[in-house]
């Protein structure tokens, strides 16, 4: 089933009739920075059959992610939510709302995502190795090679340890 991709200036105007907007990102994502006026609803619960209360049959449903990708993977699903009301997918997501220069609530206490805080650690441990197997010892490049087996193994499987560990770190704790 396809699904109607709406751009940003298109979307305000929809909300400004009564469209509501929806975050399907992760509750962490939502808070470091959302749209204005949007309603967290991870793609997590509607997976799991969570139903989205409160939606009108008379005004669209908007869904976004990030850049569009979650998406448009789950139309199926965010049609099923938001049913009955017709449901309308935000183009290039939050991304492209700020490319259009719209604003958005940002809270820099929040932490970062998850993903971009296992590419942080896994460059700066693969740098590291590098410079330490030209510099001390060669054994040390065996560092990089055990990252990039870690990342090889985490994209293949859908298991990440280094993002299971990171999430459990002080700093990931939600801020109020």
């Amino acid at each position: 089933m396809t699904v109607k991709s709406v751009s940003p200036p298109e979307a305000q105007a929809l909300m400004k009739n009564g469209a509501v907007l929806i975050d399907i990102r992760e509750p962490a994502e939502f808070l470091r920075e959302h749209v204005p006026d949007a309603i967290s609803v991870p793609l997590s619960d509607i997976i799991a059959g969570k139903s989205i209360v409160g939606l009108s049959v008379q005004h669209p449903v908007i869904f976004y992610c990030l850049v569009g990708s979650r998406t448009s993977q789950n139309a199926d699903a965010l049609i099923k939510a938001a049913s009955p009301a017709s449901t309308l997918l935000l183009s290039g997501g939050i991304s492209a709302w700020k490319n259009a220069n719209f604003p958005t609530v940002e809270d820099k206490k929040q932490p970062l995502p998850l993903m971009r805080q296992v590419q942080i650690v896994a460059g700066t441990l693969i740098l590291i190795g590098i410079l330490l197997g030209y510099t001390l010892d060669t054994s040390l490049f065996l560092l990089s090679g055990f990252v990039g087996a870690g990342l090889l193994f985490a994209g293949i499987s859908g298991w990440c340890g280094m993002a299971l560990l990171l999430a459990k770190m002080p700093w990931n704790k939600l801020k109020n």
